[in-house]
């Protein structure tokens, strides 16, 4: 495949990405809702994990995987891309399920999770690389854009969920990070699988402690909530699509990509969050909130463009 034609292709890949996403949103609100932030995350996680099994195994057998671990070495560096992508994911999608269950629509979900875009290049001033001026004109439109997103009523109304949702941008950031270092070393798709196990085996622990308790009438109460559809038709799309999909979409569309597309093209997932809870839950933004989109998004856009190379 020439250099243009896996451009396009991975571009493809992660737009598709933005948008299981984006709609995945809804189903974090309403699977919150109806089994708890805790279980909705682990059952999801594991569930992505299982799922990329048999792909994986078909991909083996097809030939068409790449970077398949020929050593000890290959593996290690595998399991601790995973271990360290597993953690992030963790980390990251449990505070943006804690934020979505405590308040926050999807649609001011989605644009508060897609600050990661300016937190990278944020970040990588510690790993020594330079901000341009584009990149702090976009944390002042951040920050323009999440006081008329999040604060209505000045700085004593902000909310616990938008906090939770700025921290899961944070961590969002660490995971991208993590997978551009890993995603070129290693199988892209085994990679994925691995971080899915972590994360959900992580969240065992809360779970266990939280969601379940420590009587058997609690066990019982948290065991029928899972006997619904209610509960499992948005676990199987988080799990299958959102986890299993999309996050394996990622690994593979960043592979080779222009960074600067790469993370336009996922940033998206916050307008397509915006369209799926107007379509489908009916969650609309007042223009104060509409016009604070407006603003992180049009940061997100200027954060993203190379003037150096441009010019």
């Amino acid at each position: 495949m020439t250099s243009k034609k896996k451009q396009i292709r991975n571009s493809a890949l992660l737009l598709l990405t933005a948008f299981i996403w984006g709609v995945a949103f809804v189903a974090q609100s309403q699977g919150g809702d109806a089994v708890g932030p805790y279980t909705f995350n682990c059952v999801r996680s594991l569930l992505g994990g299982l799922v990329l099994l048999p792909v994986i195994a078909l991909l083996d057998k097809m030939g068409f995987t790449q970077r398949k671990p020929q050593n000890r070495e290959d593996r290690k560096r595998l399991l601790t891309g995973g271990i360290i992508c597993g953690a992030a994911l963790f980390t990251a999608s449990t505070l943006q399920q804690l934020g979505i269950t405590y308040g926050s629509s999807v649609g001011k979900a989605g644009f508060l999770t897609a600050c990661y875009i300016l937190i990278v290049p944020v970040m990588g001033i510690f790993l020594g690389r330079k901000c341009g001026w584009n990149i702090w004109c976009g944390v002042v439109l951040t920050l323009v854009g999440l006081f008329l997103l999040c604060l209505k009523d000045g700085f004593s109304a902000i909310q616990m969920s938008d906090i939770l949702l700025l921290f899961c941008a944070f961590f969002f950031s660490v995971q991208i990070m993590a997978v551009d270092h890993f995603s070129p070393l290693v199988d892209g798709v085994r990679l994925s699988c691995i971080q899915f196990f972590v994360s959900g085996i992580i969240g065992l622990i809360p779970m266990i402690y939280s969601e379940m308790g420590h009587s058997a009438e609690t066990i019982m109460v948290w065991a029928r909530s899972l006997a619904s559809w209610n509960a499992w038709i948005p676990i199987l799309y988080a799990g299958i699509m959102s986890c299993g999909v999309a996050y394996t979409l990622q690994i593979v569309g960043q592979d080779g990509l222009n960074p600067t597309v790469a993370s336009l093209l996922m940033s998206l997932e916050s307008v397509f969050s915006v369209l799926a809870g107007a379509v489908i839950l009916k969650q609309y933004l007042s223009s104060r909130e509409i016009i604070g989109c407006i603003f992180i998004f049009a940061a997100i856009v200027l954060a993203q463009i190379d003037f150096k190379q441009r010019k």
